[in-house]
């Protein structure tokens, strides 16, 4: 059983005009409107947590490409690039139908090419799923949507207004793998907007509010990959979902050790007993504090990162 699809690289954007996006709010129970502070207060916050956040990958051995946002369009989102773009190991990059128009701004061509003529990655192909899928209304939003399970050939996805139960199918059959969609509730019962928000999927573990998957034969195929996959679960709480202990991501650092990232609200939720169980998968565990991120932009530091799995020229 081979795990050893974890990347040290990640691609982040540093928002210039970051705050609550009214037209995500719908479908985003984790997200709150902004009453008590200015927009310039919220984004000077949000830049302060930002810049910390890759400061502190970098210190652990991340390598962390940063790309700076544009003023024009506006795209109060944008330091979720996760949700609009994928690095694959064969060279290819996907793009994704995003349900909100002002997310669709986020596309950006001078990401991808940079990362080539900058950078050093082998871009193969890109395969733009976006107009035609948002023209048809239809959604698919990246690795926020879909939990990928790179060596055993799942992938996970829990429907919502953002992600489509037949465009899941459909990159299922092009990628080969088998897909394991299902349900997912909070305690309100409003469908959760992103599957990276309940779950997380390491090498050799899964950290997932179970809770929220209503439905016993979506729990018990959900449980049996597990099995398949020889991971261990670390079940999480509604509460602690609700403080995005979902929403962590795996890397490896240019030792090879494996570093399990979160916020330091996530991390904060976790009782001891779970610290220990993830400490003994991972060399380190990486937390930071982004309160005002997550507070108006209702996702945590998974969303704040895509994995970069492509390939160097001339490696």
């Amino acid at each position: 059983m081979k795990h050893t699809n974890i990347t040290n690289t990640i691609l982040m954007i540093r928002p210039v005009a970051f705050d609550a996006n009214e037209e995500t709010m719908e479908s985003n129970a984790f997200q709150e409107e902004r009453t008590d502070e200015s927009a310039k207060e919220v984004q000077a916050k949000a830049v302060a947590e930002f810049d910390a956040f890759v400061e502190k990958l970098r210190s652990y051995g991340v390598e962390v490409v940063v790309f700076e946002d544009r003023l024009e369009p506006r795209t109060p989102d944008s330091i979720f690039p996760n949700n609009w773009i994928s690095f694959h190991n064969n060279g290819r990059v996907m793009t994704y139908p995003m349900q909100a128009v002002s997310r669709r701004l986020e596309r950006r061509k001078d990401v991808i090419e940079d990362l080539q003529n900058e950078y050093g990655f082998e871009v193969t192909q890109v395969i733009d799923m976006g107009p035609l899928y948002e023209a048809e209304e239809r959604f698919l939003e990246g690795t926020g949507s879909l939990i990928i399970d790179r060596n055993e050939l799942f992938v996970y996805a829990c429907t919502s207004p953002r992600t489509h139960r037949e465009l899941v199918e459909d990159w299922a059959e092009y990628w080969g793998c088998e897909p394991i969609i299902f349900e997912a509730v909070d305690e309100a019962g409003q469908e959760i907007y992103h599957t990276n928000v309940l779950m997380c999927l390491g090498d050799r573990f899964v950290v997932i509010c179970m809770e929220a998957i209503k439905d016993e034969a979506d729990r018990e195929r959900v449980l049996e990959s597990f099995k398949e996959s020889e991971r261990t679960l670390v079940a999480i709480t509604f509460d602690q979902m609700n403080h995005f202990a979902g929403n962590m991501l795996q890397l490896k650092n240019d030792k090879g050790e494996k570093l399990l990232v979160m916020s330091q609200a996530a991390y904060n939720s976790l009782t001891a007993s779970q610290i220990e169980k993830l400490q003994s998968f991972n060399d380190h565990l990486v937390s930071s504090p982004i309160p005002t991120i997550e507070k108006y932009g209702g996702g945590s530091v998974r969303c704040m990162m895509a994995e970069v799995f492509l390939p160097k020229k001339n490696a």
